[in-house]
């Protein structure tokens, strides 16, 4: 039984284990929390090293992409569960935050109303139940977190129970991912219908646009990505870990040696929709709006493209992925914008067959005649020692 536990683990790339990734990732977080803010708060605006709102905003937004990817990496890579509904979790949290932004705006809307201009437009006259006590942050942030995870357990619980998985798992969550996009879209469900939240003046009494404030969102983004990181990573290295990679090689084997593996896939499949709700609380603020759209299921495909291109089972390379991803989505959005979905296939396409772990995988590739070098030079050596 142990044997084949610590087998699987160790045929799941460890990322991240080494001590240069270590080091690498330490560089970059100081360059990410340290230089970029003090880059747009401290140098001029007339000035060539000064960083603009648009791509400190830019790469906050990419920060909270790399949590859903690497909540992606922890059910997919680890665990074998391919989810195409991340992004309804994404959507939730982001709902939960924008519920309580909205009663921030307070008579600052359109018609000046303590009720959003949405509902003065569709002639409510009061709050639906559920906005109840959405003005408090304990409140709002509460249910960032139990929104999306009471709905992951209680869906995992079931769909686990019944042993659904591989691809019968995938078109359930990508089923309930456009069902809840349908109900949002609904003007009577009282989450904005089509044009969701935006508009929005404060967080915490602090102006949302102000340079300070967006600096804030944006270093809660990078450290909440580390802390994100390092408890996966912690995850992945205990008997949790080697359970969970267990579990994506032969479940089977691991019913029969006794384990129960519903409770170990429904925590990390609730964990990761709980992290999911949380990126997307930070990623409301700092883009201004929330709307249905995002629970598109074409969405929580492109999560798992961002998984797959940086290389599942890695949990850095699908940090790698989602800036990758995304960086050029927002260059050819504007360059070509006609080419994107085809660039977006071909790309998948690529990976899949030529590099199936991805940039994490064609960088150890590259390493590996290096490496060969360096080991061959001691041993040639010795052999000219021995003559």
């Amino acid at each position: 039984m142990a044997a084949f536990v610590e087998s699987s683990a160790a045929a799941a790339p460890g990322g991240l284990f080494t001590g240069r990734a270590w080091a690498a990732t330490v560089a970059v977080a100081i360059v990410l929390l340290v230089v970029v803010p003090v880059l747009h708060l401290a140098v001029p605006e007339g000035s060539a090293l000064h960083l603009s709102a648009y791509w400190v905003t830019l790469i906050g937004k990419f920060m909270c992409y790399a949590v859903l990817a690497l909540a992606m990496d922890l059910i997919w890579g680890y665990t074998g569960i391919l989810s195409l509904g991340q992004g309804l979790f994404f959507a939730l949290g982001g709902y939960a935050f924008g519920m309580y932004l909205m009663r921030q705006i307070g008579h600052d809307g359109v018609y000046q109303s303590d009720l959003p201009d949405f509902m003065v437009f569709l002639d409510w006259k009061k709050f639906p139940w559920y906005w109840s006590f959405t003005d408090h942050f304990p409140w709002a942030a509460f249910w960032v977190v139990a929104a999306p995870g009471l709905l992951a357990f209680v869906f995992g619980f079931f769909a686990f129970r019944s042993r659904i998985k591989g691809v019968y798992f995938s078109i359930i969550t990508q089923a309930l991912t456009y069902a809840a996009m349908l109900a949002f879209f609904r003007n009577d469900m009282g989450f904005g219908g089509n044009n969701g939240f935006t508009d929005f003046k404060r967080v915490l009494g602090f102006p949302v646009t102000a340079p300070g404030t967006r600096t804030a969102l944006y270093e809660l983004s990078g450290l909440y990505l580390l802390g994100a990181l390092l408890l996966c990573r912690g995850i992945v290295a205990s008997k949790l870990g080697r359970v969970l990679t267990a579990i994506r090689d032969g479940e089977s084997r691991l019913l029969f040696l006794g384990y129960r593996t519903l409770w170990f896939k429904l925590f990390v499949w609730t964990l990761a929709a709980m992290m999911s709700g949380i990126a997307g609380a930070l990623y409301v603020p700092q883009v201004g709006i929330i709307n249905p759209s995002e629970m598109s299921p074409a969405n929580s495909i492109e999560i798992a493209i961002w998984c797959a291109v940086g290389g599942r089972g890695t949990l850095i390379g699908p940090i790698l992925g989602a800036f990758a991803v995304n960086g050029a989505k927002s260059w050819f959005t504007v360059a070509f914008p006609q080419f994107w979905l085809y660039f977006l296939g071909l790309l998948f396409i690529v990976v899949t067959l030529l590099l199936p772990r991805g940039i994490i995988g064609l960088l150890a590739r590259a390493k590996a005649p290096a490496r060969a070098a360096a080991s061959e030079e001691p041993a040639a050596a010795l052999a000219k020692v021995d003559r």
